[in-house]
Order: C-alpha cells, then sequence, then structure tokens
C-alpha cells in the first residue's frame, strides 16, 4: 500500500532536522511518506547572521512569496500539509495557487489573521490560547473555519511534547476516517 504524501513545513526558524520537528515525524511516518521543508530554504532566506526579527522582516517582503512559488514547482501531486507558524502560512497560500492539499494542519500560523480567503482543502487550525497574535473569534466566523485552543499556551506550543501527541493524533484519526 502506498502511503499518503506528508509535507512538513518548518517554523520561522527552518533548520536541517529541528529536535522538535522528530516527535511529529516519529510518530507519523508510520503512516505518511514524509518530506520535510526548512521554510528559510523554501524562501531563499540566508539565515546566516540569525536575528529573528530579520528573518520575518524577509519573510514578509518576499519570502513567503518565494516559498509558495518553490513549493508549488517541487509539489504537484495530492498532500497532506502539517505547517507551524509561517509554514502553516505558507501552506494556505500555496493551497490559494493551486497546490493540491487534502488536509491542512496549521499550528500557531498566525499571519493567517490577515487572510480573508480559505483555501478548498480540509483545515485544522491549531492556536496557544495565550498567543496573543492568534486570529480573532470573527476571522474564524468569516472564513468558516473551526480552530483549537490549548489552554495554558502561547506561540510555540509546537516545541512541547504533549502538544505534539494531540495534534499528531489528530492527524492520525483525520487519515484513517473511513
Amino acid at each position: 500500500m502506498v502511503k499518503p504524501r506528508l509535507l512538513i513545513l518548518s517554523d520561522l526558524y527552518g533548520g536541517e532536522n529541528p529536535e522538535w520537528i522528530k516527535i511529529y515525524s516519529d510518530l507519523l511516518e508510520s503512516k505518511f511518506e514524509i518530506q520535510y521543508y526548512d521554510v528559510l530554504e523554501l524562501a531563499n532566506i540566508n539565515s546566516d547572521n540569525f536575528i529573528e526579527n530579520d528573518i520575518h522582516n524577509q519573510f514578509l517582503n518576499g519570502g513567503i512569496n518565494q516559498a509558495v512559488e518553490n513549493l508549488l514547482k517541487q509539489e504537484t501531486g495530492k498532500v497532506t500539509v502539517l505547517g507551524f507558524s509561517i509554514g502553516g502560512t505558507i501552506a494556505w497560500k500555496s493551497a490559494l495557487q493551486g497546490l493540491n492539499i487534502t488536509h491542512l494542519f496549521a499550528v500557531s500560523s498566525t499571519r493567517l489573521r490577515y487572510e480573508t480567503e480559505a483555501p478548498n482543502s480540509n483545515i485544522n487550525l491549531y492556536f496557544g490560547k495565550n498567543d496573543p497574535n492568534k486570529p480573532n473569534p470573527e476571522w474564524f466566523l468569516d472564513l468558516n473555519s473551526t480552530n483549537t485552543l490549548l489552554e495554558n499556551q502561547t506561540h510555540q506550543l509546537y516545541i512541547e511534547l504533549k502538544s505534539g501527541f494531540l495534534i499528531c493524533n489528530d492527524v492520525l484519526k483525520t487519515l484513517t476516517k473511513p
């Protein structure tokens, strides 16, 4: 049996294989063919002098669009996507431009609050209840989107083991739905 493809898109910090990403890949590799993308590479962003604000500005000033363009060139089939922070935003925008995402799991993708159109995909959104930049309740209504708010969590909830288990469990449940 051929496993469905799962793209994992990193957060702003990217990296070859961040330690926290292993939580997700270890729990999901039995059911998915996993392709990990470092969004810094997708966006052609130089992170040699790693200053978070500089990297963030590079994403906002063309990097997100570059990452979307590169992802669309590299992925042509049906995929499930698990995107973290800016990675979820890149996946969302890629779906709007034609990436065939059957299911999008976006975790702490706070830039989505600026989006006015939702992709035609199944979408699960996760935010820390204490993340000040999460979309407001009206945004979810306007885009007919649901979300899961994780209690006592902030933006980087995804690096915690407990959150990883919860999110992976949701991913696996959707895969095994009849």
